[in-house]
């Protein structure tokens, strides 16, 4: 047995770590923390799966323990930021501030359902849970650093966050092709020109955030409801 066959296990392990943090410090309202936290899970998301490829160390275990560590940084996670966001607003007593709960179980839905999926090899079908999961953090952190920003007043109502929350959790089971970010050596033009349309839009929303003195997490938030719309809209029209 060679210890390199265990890397990206333990990389995929530090996602878990840094997601079990992170639910500490949503726990304690601090989301800005807890969003950060959120993204040191994504790196080593993305980082294990580069290691596996690396190094050939694929395994069945490494497959099922990175679902189990997704389902707690990218399920779990959103779902209490949400729940502790509506509850620092108008939601204090109101059932309402549960709901963003229900992510967690799409999550869980999505997650397992890719994993028995053949067909999600190099694309998904529904919403990856780390896309949903980063929109959601970088809603919570925007509205922590500009309480008095357009969004932060949009969350203090009372249908954007449930809306949100149910419009997130459809997409996450729902059979609508969406690119991968990760590169693959047949990817074509077209799919070629999704993704670098997606980073010139991110690079511009997070120029413009930096210019008008925004949050940059305001960029994380555009950039990915961005991608959703995308790919709604590709789907519509079969591109």
């Amino acid at each position: 047995m060679t210890l390199r066959k265990y890397i990206p296990d333990f990389i995929t392990s530090m996602n878990l770590v840094c997601g079990l943090i992170g639910v500490i410090f949503a726990i304690q309202s601090r989301l800005d923390y807890a969003f950060y936290c959120m993204l040191a899970a994504a790196v080593f998301d993305f980082l294990d799966g580069a290691a596996a490829r690396l190094l050939d160390a694929y395994s069945d275990l490494g497959r099922e323990l990175d679902s189990l560590c997704d389902l707690v940084s990218f399920g779990v996670l959103p779902g209490l930021m949400l729940c502790r966001l509506m509850q620092t607003f108008r939601f204090e007593a109101g059932w309402l501030c549960w709901l963003p709960l229900l992510l967690a179980v799409f999550s869980a839905l999505r997650l397992a359902k890719f994993n028995v999926d053949p067909r999600q090899t190099e694309g998904f079908l529904g919403l990856p849970t780390p896309a949903s999961a980063l929109l959601c953090g970088a809603l919570c952190c925007y509205c922590c650093h500009t309480p008095v920003g357009f969004l932060s007043t949009w969350a203090a109502g009372p249908v954007f966050l449930p809306l949100l929350t149910a419009l997130l959790c459809v997409l996450l089971v729902c059979e609508v092709p969406m690119f991968s970010f990760k590169f693959h050596k047949g990817d074509g033009r077209t799919l070629t020109v999704k993704r670098f349309t997606l980073v010139a839009f991110l690079l511009a929303v997070l120029i413009y955030c930096f210019a008008a003195g925004h949050h940059w997490s305001l960029a994380v938030v555009l950039g990915f409801a961005f991608y959703i719309l995308n790919n709604l809209v590709y789907a519509l029209f079969r591109i």
